[in-house]
């Protein structure tokens, strides 16, 4: 959800109002199952999620910006990096990013350097090309991210090609063709097991067969609460369309790259498509209680990798720094901004002290 605009439009409501929940789930899914995938180039690279015999499938998606810091502007110091490494440490082993930035590369560093035991799905975010400079740009993340997988093959458990570019809403729509070149580019310039993260309106349409055909696992996007379910269905849904996905890409395997719930919304953006329109649960740390109860509790059943998003508040989310404090961007963290845990993450530890980790 990194970067992720308001552009949600009607075509997202739709989505919604079709995908109601595991039955219309089931309801929709191909009526003759498709036939698995032969594997990409070379074969299917396993994705290792083991750390001394611990899985750390369970994950977050880690962000080290602060108030007045952001990916493209003033980042954060590398005693700032590190002492959000040790915060997420002690709760979880798989980290989430989603651009090759200083401060992500300095994560992977001092990860190393002060023997952090975690490992990361390393993103590597594309834009759409429309000029010679947006290409370099494209081939600049693709660059690092082959370097940062061979230079710290312990810690790179995959690499994560693109975010939200093939979904209908997106605000940086990324023409297939290009994305298939920089996944084919990361492929045969490193060893690392290989992605593409979107959202599940665009893995259950027959379109992304091609890029599913290319990578060695799908990481898949949903939200219960942008889809206007409330706290009662939330997991039945998630689970359903889980389902769906795992029926239209047999013999793939499916990490949940981004679920959560978020602690704020503007109430005043309620034009079609905006959060107001499309959240129709509440918004606060009780309500994120429940959710992360029902999300750790699924989790634990069924070990389906996961990653919750996410760690830290970002205040420099949404319209940007300064800007309409009240946004859901800003408050998906079970950390607020000033890395204190929030009630929901404290009470939730304090019931099931490892909900986070040990499976």
């Amino acid at each position: 959800m990194h970067l992720r605009t308001t552009l949600l439009s009607l075509l997202l409501v739709a989505a919604a109002t079709l995908c109601s929940g595991a039955t219309t789930a089931a309801a929709t899914a191909p009526e003759t199952a498709p036939a698995p995938y032969p594997a990409p180039a070379g074969g299917t690279r396993p994705l290792n999620l083991e750390i001394g015999g611990e899985w750390v499938g369970n994950g977050i998606s880690f962000s080290a910006y602060r108030r007045g810091q952001s990916p493209h502007g003033a980042g954060p110091t590398e005693e700032q990096v590190l002492e959000d490494l040790r915060i997420v440490s002690r709760h979880w082993g798989l980290l989430r990013t989603y651009e090759l930035t200083p401060a992500n590369e300095a994560a992977l560093r001092l990860a190393r350097q002060h023997r952090i035991p975690v490992r990361f799905l390393l993103g590597i975010w594309i834009n759409p090309e429309k000029t010679p400079e947006d290409r370099a740009r494209n081939e600049a993340q693709v660059s690092a991210g082959i370097r940062a997988a061979r230079e710290y093959p312990e810690l790179v458990a995959g690499l994560l090609v693109g975010n939200e570019t093939q979904v209908e809403w997106t605000g940086h729509p990324v023409a297939p063709e290009v994305l298939l070149r920089c996944i084919r580019e990361v492929r045969a310039g490193t060893t690392a097991p290989v992605s593409v993260a979107d959202d599940y309106n665009f893995w259950n349409k027959p379109r992304a067969a091609a890029i599913a055909a290319e990578i060695d696992f799908i990481t898949l996007h949903m939200y219960a609460l942008w889809n206007g379910r409330g706290l009662e269905e939330a997991m039945e849904w998630t689970a359903g369309i889980y389902r769906d996905i795992q029926s239209r890409h047999p013999g793939k395997m499916i990490v949940i790259g981004e679920t959560g719930w978020a602690t704020s919304h503007d109430p005043a953006k309620s034009a079609p498509g905006q959060e107001a329109a499309l959240m129709k649960a509440p918004t606060d740390e009780a309500s994120q209680l429940v959710y992360l109860r029902q999300h750790y509790a699924w989790v634990a059943r069924h070990r389906v990798p996961t990653v919750l998003f996410e760690a830290f508040d970002e205040e420099w989310k949404g319209s940007g720094s300064g800007k309409n404090p009240l946004e859901a961007e800003k408050h998906w963290g079970v950390f607020d901004e000033n890395r204190q845990p929030k009630s929901s993450f404290r009470t939730l530890l304090r019931e099931v002290p490892f909900a986070t980790r040990r499976l």
